[in-house]
This record gives C-alpha cells, sequence and structure tokens, in this order.
C-alpha cells in the first residue's frame, strides 16, 4: 500500500505541467520505457504503465510494484513567417511579418501501483497520467502579430485511472478501467479593431483572460494475446472525455478609451467544452533470442473535436464556435529492445505521426504538421529496483497555410511555420 501515499503528490505535479508535442494534442508519454520505443508497447506493456498503454498486460507482472516518472520536454517556439490580419490594415494585410512563439519547459510526471495476486490470474492498480495537453505561448501580449486570436493557451489534464486485468488462460488476458479526467484552462488574447487605429494607436481594444477548470469520465478497456512463445498481439482502446469547463473567471484589463464598454465584462463567466478523443491502438510484439521488436498502429479519433464553443455571461462579450472540422488520424510506432544482459536492455523507437487539423482551420493556439519522433532509451535493473531513460527529438515539418480572412473575424494565416522539440524521460520502479 505504499505505493498509494504518493498518490497527491503526483496529482499536484501533473496540474503544474502542460504541453503540445504529439500531432493535435494528445500526449502519449506514459512511461520511459515505452518511450526508448517510440511507444510502441501495446503488445509488450510488461511493466506497470501498461495501466496507460495496455491493461491486460498487467497479469505479466509479480507481486507489488511502484514507478515514478517523469518526462522533460523543451518545446522550442514555431518560427513564422507570413501575413496576418492584424496592424497592416490601411495596405489590406499583405506586410509581410515574422514571429517566434516562446520557448517554454515542460514536467510530467506519472505514477503507477499494481499488484498481481499469487497464482497469477488477477491485476489490479492505479495510474495517474497526463493523456492531453496544449501550452502555446507568444511573447509580446501586446504587439504579437495573433494577438487578436491567442496571445496564451494552457489546457491542462489529469486523470486517475483504478484498473483490473484478468488472465483468462495461458493464452488470453484481458483488463479494464474507469478514467477520471480532471482539467484547468487558460486562454489569452488582446482584442483587435482598425477602429481603433486613428491617433498613433494600434488598434488594441482589450487584453482578455479566461481561467477556469472542469472534470469528465471515461473508460479503457485493452486485450493481450499470445499467439506463440515469441509472438504478441495486443489491443487498447479509451473512450472520449467531454471536459466541460464552466463558469471560468473572466478578466478584462488594458482597455482602450475609445472601447470603454468592455471594462464592464470584467468579472464576469465564461465557459467552453473541449471535446477530447476517443483512442485505438493495435500492436505486435515478436522476441527472438535477446531482442523484442514492436510494430504499433495508434488511431486517434480526432472527429470529436469539430468546433471550440465559447460562451460568456456578459453581453458585451460575444459567444464564438470557432470551427475546428479535424480528422482521424493513424500513428505507426515502430520500437525495438535488445537485452545485453539480464539486467540492461537497450531501445530504439520511430513513429510518423500525422498532423489531424486541416489547413482552413488552423490557428496560431496550435500551428500543427506531420510530425517524425526518433528516439533511444536505456533499462537497468538492481535488485527490486528498475531504472529506465529515454530521449526522443520530434522533427515537425514544416507546414504552409492559407487561411487568412479579413473583416468581421479577423482570423488565420497566410504563411509558414517550422519548429521542433525534444523530450528526456526518467522511471524509478521498486517491486516489493
Amino acid at each position: 500500500m505504499r505505493g498509494w501515499k504518493m498518490l497527491p503528490v503526483l496529482l499536484v505535479l501533473l496540474l503544474t505541467a502542460s504541453t503540445a508535442f504529439a500531432a493535435g494534442f494528445r500526449l502519449p508519454e506514459a512511461g520511459a520505457k515505452a518511450m526508448g520505443m517510440g511507444f510502441a508497447f501495446t503488445a509488450q506493456a510488461d511493466d506497470p504503465s501498461a495501466i496507460y498503454f495496455n491493461p491486460a498486460g498487467l497479469t505479466q507482472l509479480k507481486g507489488q510494484n511502484v514507478m515514478l516518472g517523469v518526462t522533460y520536454v523543451r518545446a522550442n517556439g514555431g518560427e513564422y513567417k507570413g501575413t496576418t490580419p492584424v496592424d497592416d490594415y490601411t495596405t489590406g494585410f499583405t506586410t509581410v511579418k515574422s514571429e517566434t512563439q516562446k520557448s517554454l519547459n515542460f514536467f510530467i510526471p506519472n505514477a503507477y501501483y499494481t499488484k498481481t495476486t499469487p497464482d497469477g490470474y488477477i491485476a489490479y492498480g492505479i495510474g495517474i497520467f497526463s493523456p492531453f495537453g496544449l501550452g502555446q505561448e507568444y511573447e509580446n501580449p501586446h504587439s504579437s502579430i495573433f494577438r487578436n486570436q491567442i496571445t496564451k493557451i494552457d489546457l491542462m489534464t489529469v486523470v486517475v485511472n483504478p484498473t483490473i486485468s484478468f488472465k483468462i488462460n495461458e493464452a488470453l488476458s484481458v483488463g479494464m478501467g474507469i478514467d477520471y479526467m480532471y482539467g484547468k484552462a487558460t486562454l489569452e488574447k488582446t482584442a483587435w479593431s482598425p477602429a481603433l487605429l486613428a491617433g498613433g494607436q494600434n488598434g488594441n481594444a482589450f487584453d482578455l483572460q479566461l481561467k477556469g477548470t472542469g472534470d469528465a469520465w471515461a473508460y479503457n478497456f485493452g486485450v493481450l494475446l499470445k499467439v506463440t512463445e515469441n509472438l504478441k498481439v495486443g489491443a487498447n482502446y479509451r473512450s472520449p472525455f467531454s471536459l466541460n469547463i464552466k463558469d471560468g473567471d473572466v478578466a478584462i484589463s488594458n482597455v482602450n478609451v475609445g472601447a470603454p464598454a468592455y471594462a464592464t465584462a470584467d468579472g464576469t463567466k465564461g465557459s467552453t467544452t473541449v471535446s477530447l478523443p476517443a483512442t485505438f491502438a493495435l500492436g505486435a510484439s515478436y522476441t527472438t533470442g535477446k531482442l523484442t521488436m514492436n510494430a504499433d498502429a495508434d488511431w486517434t479519433f480526432w472527429h470529436s473535436y469539430s468546433s471550440l464553443p465559447l460562451e460568456f455571461s456578459s453581453p458585451v462579450l460575444p459567444d464564438s464556435n470557432a470551427a475546428k472540422n479535424w480528422k482521424d488520424v493513424c500513428t505507426v510506432r515502430l520500437g525495438a529492445e535488445y537485452r545485453v544482459t539480464d539486467p540492461l536492455a537497450l531501445r530504439v523507437g520511430f513513429v510518423y505521426d500525422p498532423a489531424p487539423g486541416p489547413a482552413e482551420t488552423m490557428g496560431p493556439e496550435l500551428p500543427d504538421a506531420n510530425r517524425l519522433y526518433y528516439s533511444a532509451g536505456v533499462g537497468y535493473k538492481i535488485g527490486a529496483w528498475t531504472i529506465d531513460v529515454a530521449g526522443m527529438y520530434i522533427d515537425k515539418f514544416d507546414r504552409t497555410v492559407n487561411n487568412q480572412v479579413g473583416l468581421p473575424t479577423m482570423t488565420g494565416f497566410n504563411g509558414t511555420w517550422t519548429g521542433n522539440s525534444w523530450l528526456a524521460g526518467l522511471d524509478v520502479g521498486y517491486k516489493f
């Protein structure tokens, strides 16, 4: 039961983490062992992070296990060059400008506790992780070329996932769990209007900040089939979340003297619903001698993210429902583990991760593109302890988008984005 005492600490830590480095804003960073193999872990699933990757794999563990870990993310600021609908209204929004997002550092912890019965036929446990997150920020909110659309956005989620797994026979195991999500969201932008450009002003009407929290429920289940002595096949499904951020706090500041009515909206309430997608992974794991090779096809059903509604209690702030119309995507994950000795394992991985967002609805809150991941890792056992470390580099393709819209919405942009990120993960496990 010692593992349970760490849960409140991990909850606090997880709620300080946010980022966006998988295509879309899904975060598969739930275990360093899996990271070293490009997260191709659905059919191997042989450490406590199986709670996330495939709960049926828990029956492979023995005794009680605790694992604590953290992923460090360096999100290098994306670079943009092109036009936007602000600052050059008199020239028809044609002036080529550039902007670099703020480079951000994040720490994403995870925690797991599992226990398997002595006969190996029932295993259960609890996991805490962050399956979705989004973090972007622009350097100067009052002069950013995207300020009327977004200057800062944070979506932080933490899921508590109690899980149980059953070994049906020597070939088949199944697992399932209930997922409770708690989320926090922050959105900041500076409203802009060409009507306020007179007298040398920069057109800024007011600064808006919306902060709120919400929660949601979901479920998950997995299957693990031992086809032969060397070949395993696994599948893992996680249902969608509907994260309702209700009655968030709205702060209005720096109101332009030419638009005094907006000051009356300060202290009112705002709400939104973020539809987070279901996921399904199908994987195979083949072991020959000291080498294990894994391959996963991992679907994210992003069609649920069709729009992002914003509702305000003040009539001064108009409601909106921005179309997103994201599409379902399938990520290909490949990984391998070579056990040099019984305590030492070396790992490598590769991922192709397509972007779900269409060009016509892409915004500066998440200028996404197809990505390639390259990873490597090491695992080492010392008695009852296990240490896993991994590193990953994410190369985001350049992407050119032309979706700029003038009056009345003043959204989008015509230009090209570039960017990349790198990650480092560490997990420490103990078996007792």
